[in-house]
């Protein structure tokens, strides 16, 4: 099965499972995926995610939500460069979510990485998706 849009595909099995109470989801494996899921994970928004392989060669990620007191950590992730218009930001234009309580993930020259640390390594680049 081809995606149009494999990130756009996990963040909304993220939303999915969240909104359904579930502990883990599941999502195929790639690095751009990967590299978000650290992120996600360096900045406390999931658990963590552990990878499965299967005899094929194929990978999925297992992804463990995170929740607080009852309610998800993750309140709104939203896709914001998609495949038919993306969106550049140069590090002066980045983007600040709810005024600096959540968070936009980027992929830069330097790798993927959260708004804040973009800012502190003076960097822009592609702007993946919004997490609040």
């Amino acid at each position: 099965m081809s995606f149009s849009d494999p990130l756009g595909d996990m963040l909304t099995r993220i939303r999915n499972g969240q909104m359904r109470g579930k502990s883990k989801v599941q999502t195929p494996g790639s690095n751009l995926r990967r590299r978000v899921l650290d992120v996600l994970q360096a900045e406390g928004y999931i658990r963590g995610y552990a990878e499965v392989s299967f005899e094929n060669g194929r990978k999925e990620f297992e992804i463990e939500l995170k929740y607080f007191e009852g309610t998800p950590v993750i309140r709104e992730i939203k896709r914001v460069s998609k495949p038919g218009r993306r969106v550049y930001s140069a590090v002066t234009d980045l983007p600040r979510v709810y005024n600096g309580l959540g968070i936009s993930i980027l992929s830069t020259p330097k790798g993927v990485m959260s708004d804040h640390i973009a800012r502190e390594e003076n960097v822009g680049g592609e702007v993946l998706c919004q997490v609040f």
